[in-house]
Parts: C-alpha cells; sequence; structure tokens
C-alpha cells in the first residue's frame, strides 16, 4: 500500500495527512531500532507509530492488514476500509470528504512538514536478493534501495550496475534504464531475469547488448484475483523472487500468495501454485494455501520456496499433477526459533533459500540466522548466527546477521545478502567462517 499512499499524499499535500499505525505481528517486527530501518528502506515519509501492544488495533477494532482508517478534522471515523485499494479509488473518496470539509469551513490547508532521516552513505542500500555464478565468477546483487542491480566478481571486484539508481520504470541502457525496489534474479546464459518489485513488473537483462526491457506487468498494482493471459497487459502484485527452467520462469508473487509461470517463448502467464487463499494449506498446486511466498529455488524436479508468512519452507512438483507439501512450518500464527526436524522446527518470516546437492539452505530473515534444511529427513539446523540482529564476522556460531533477505551458494561458500547492514556476506562452509565481501 505505501506506493498507492504515496500518491494520494503528493495529490493532496496540504489537505491529507498520512499516520502510519506498525500493529507488527512478528516479534522482531515490534522492535523499534527493526521498525525505523524499515521506515528507511521503504522510503516512508509520514510518521509511524510502533503499535507493540496492538491498543490502537483493538482501539479502532481492526481486524486485518492492511486497514484504512478516514478520519475528518474533527477527529471523527468517516470511513474504513480493510484490504488494498487503488490510488485512484482512495483519492475519488478524498476529493468528496476534502470537498465537504471545505464547504464546512473543517479544513486547515495549514502544510505539516515532518523531519526524516537522511539515507546512509553506503555502497549497497538495503539489498534484497543475490545471485552467485560459479562458472563466469560473477555476482548479481539486487540493490534493492538504490533502485540498480550490481555485478561483480566473487572477490568483490565492481564489474557494472545496471539502472540509473532512480526509482521508475523505464527500459534502455545500463544507464538509463530504471527499476523499483528489484528483488529476485535468475540467470539463463547471457540473460537475467528480474523481480522489478516495486514497479508490479517482470523485467528481462540483455547482459550481452546491455540493454533492459519489461517482459510482464504494466507498472500498476494489479487488483483481486490475477487471471491468465497476456503477459505484457497483466497487472501483477509484488513478485519477489524469480526461477527460469527451461522456456519457463516461475514466479513466487507474495502479493497474491501464489506461484506464478511464464511462457517464455509465448509471453502467457499463467498460475501454477495457489489458489489465492492467504493459508497452509497442502494438497493439489492449484487448490493449495499459501502465503507470501518471497524466495525460490529449484532441485529435485520440485520447486522450493520460502513461505514468509507462515514461516514455513515448502515445495511443489514440478509435474502437471505437482502436488504442494510442507518440509517445515505450522500456520499463519506458529512462529518462533528452533532447530529439529518437521513439525518441531519454528522459523520466523525467512525470505531467502536456495538449493545445492541435496541441501537447501534459507536465510531465517527475522531470527537474524542462516540454516541448513535437509528435504529428505526434514532436519533442520543453524549454520549461522547468534539469532539477535548486529554486524559480526567470524567463527559462524557467533557471528551476527540483520535480517538476511537472500542467499546464493557457489564453491563452498554461501553469499548473504544482509539487508539492514547494507552488505553482502560471505559464510564459507568448509571452515565454518563469515566474513564481509568488500565490493570495490
Amino acid at each position: 500500500m505505501l506506493p498507492q499512499l504515496r500518491q494520494v499524499e503528493r495529490e493532496f499535500p496540504n489537505e491529507l495527512v498520512v499516520i502510519g499505525v506498525h500493529s507488527a505481528k512478528f516479534p522482531n517486527e515490534r522492535n523499534d531500532e527493526n521498525l525505523r530501518k524499515a521506515i528507511l528502506r521503504y522510503g516512508v515519509e509520514h510518521p509511524v507509530i510502533n503499535d507493540q501492544n496492538l491498543g490502537i488495533w483493538q482501539a479502532y477494532g481492526v481486524r486485518a492488514w492492511p486497514t484504512l482508517v478516514l478520519l475528518d478534522p474533527r477527529g471523527r471515523i468517516i470511513g474504513l476500509h480493510e484490504g488494498e485499494i487503488a490510488a485512484e479509488q482512495l483519492a475519488a473518496a478524498l476529493r468528496r470528504r476534502i470537498a465537504e470539509a471545505k464547504a464546512q469551513g473543517l479544513l486547515d490547508p495549514t502544510p505539516l512538514r515532518f523531519h526524516r532521516e537522511p539515507p546512509s552513505e553506503t555502497f549497497l542500500r538495503f539489498p534484497g536478493k543475490v545471485l552467485a555464478h560459479e562458472a563466469s565468477n560473477r555476482l548479481f546483487i539486487a540493490d534493492t534501495g538504490h533502485h540498480r542491480l550490481v555485478v561483480a566478481t566473487e572477490e568483490g571486484r565492481l564489474l557494472f550496475t545496471i539502472g540509473s539508481g532512480e526509482p521508475g520504470l523505464r527500459d534502455g541502457d545500463f544507464e538509463t534504464a530504471q527499476f523499483h525496489h528489484p528483488q529476485g534474479l535468475a540467470l539463463q546464459g547471457e540473460t537475467l531475469f528480474v523481480a522489478d518489485t516495486g514497479n508490479h513488473c517482470l523485467r528481462r537483462v540483455d547482459l550481452q547488448r546491455r540493454r533492459v526491457e519489461t517482459l510482464a506487468g504494466t507498472g500498476r498494482l494489479g487488483q483481486g484475483s490475477l487471471l491468465a493471459g497476456d503477459a505484457h497487459r497483466a497487472s501483477l502484485r509484488s513478485p519477489w523472487d524469480v526461477a527460469v527452467h527451461g522456456e519457463e520462469l516461475y514466479i513466487a508473487m507474495a502479493g497474491t500468495h501464489q506461484l506464478w509461470r511464464l511462457d517464455l517463448q509465448k509471453g502467457r502467464l499463467t498460475p501454477f501454485a495457489g489458489n489465492g487463499f492467504e493459508g497452509l494449506r497442502d494438497g493439489p498446486r492449484t487448490a493449495a494455501w499459501l502465503a507470501q511466498p518471497s524466495g525460490l529455488a529449484l532441485g529435485e524436479g520440485r520447486i522450493y520456496f520460502a513461505d514468509s508468512e507462515s514461516s514455513a519452507i515448502r515445495f511443489v512438483e514440478l509435474g502437471p499433477e505437482g502436488q504442494v507439501r510442507t518440509l517445515v512450518g505450522v500456520g499463519l500464527f506458529d512462529f518462533g526459533d528452533r532447530d529439529g526436524l518437521g513439525e518441531v522446527v519454528r522459523l520466523q518470516h525467512p525470505l531467502g533459500i536456495c538449493y545445492h546437492e541435496g541441501v537447501l539452505y534459507i536465510a531465517d530473515t527475522y531470527n537474524h540466522k542462516i540454516k541448513r534444511l535437509l528435504p529428505t529427513t526434514r532436519a533442520c539446523q543453524t549454520l549461522a548466527g547468534l539469532g539477535s540482529p548486529g554486524y559480526r564476522d567470524g567463527p559462524a556460531a557467533q557471528a551476527q546477521f540483520d535480517e538476511p533477505g537472500g542467499l546464493s551458494y557457489a564453491g563452498q561458500r554461501l553469499f548473504i545478502v544482509d539487508t539492514n547492514n547494507h552488505a553482502l556476506r560471505v559464510l564459507d562452509l568448509s571452515n565454518q567462517t563469515v566474513s564481509t565481501l568488500p565490493l570495490q
């Protein structure tokens, strides 16, 4: 909803005041410092209340995320909307209410100005995902907060960047193309596929011709259930990760709680797994319930995915009769930090996952840890991280991360995007040490 709110804030700068109320589900999100970083990450310009104990949530009778409550100049509730809403719809309602308030002489048009903390000066800014390609000694990094992609060697030598660094939706060469909070990456030959999350689009990068083009999406947030059809006409909802398999691109469509599939030859989008209901329910892939899938990995004829809102790791078989099954995770409100087997395991909002030779590696984001999961036995154990946010290299068990969001395997190393530390970390699996990769 943040881009929709930003549009109406700009349309009504002297009539509308937006106040965010952060009523968190996960314990990690209730921390003031973590909330401050989230505000910076998403460029929020309005004040935000940390409703740690859900007092405001209960006082206003809120039942769902997100909920919009409209107050008139006297503080009376004159409107309430549960769920997402397009900026155009919201603006139409505001115009009517603003006209009424002006006619009654209630509206004070004196503009309110709020101080916003300046962004940190770091090479990466809240990076989201990373893709390591061992054969070509390349790292592809979604430099999400800078709205660009960074390409470097595995030793950290910068090769080039893709995108102007200004948020927007523009195709073209590497210098002028624009992204908006890009996330997931997938490589096929010299073609890089990008989940351009903030633009609700999929992009294709030709690394040889140094060109960026839009592969799917209109740039507008989709409303309601997405329908299969032409990729260029589809309005997507927060695609968060991508994985390519032959002539098909699989998409973690976090906003609709589904996985989608794009036929790269025909340019046609179809739902692949999940019926759009948010929850954790296994079964036939088109009838299963997912909950904000945010990370994808291919292996063993399966798509493994991090189902973030259910704090689960699940998979769907690629065949036409494929089933969705859960490896670890129990439900929408069952989370924690517990190693073990199957139903015993607890994660907290994992965002990243990668697969290598029968092992799944997990960025357990809100636990600030990296974990290893064996699909055959459903055994899950912590590989690195103390479990508290921080920034420390050294032995894996004592290392600290701050909301790691993505990871990729290459040559006995895990390259880890340490989102809130604006850094790329490396876990050497041969000696169990964590270091920071200096990008230069």
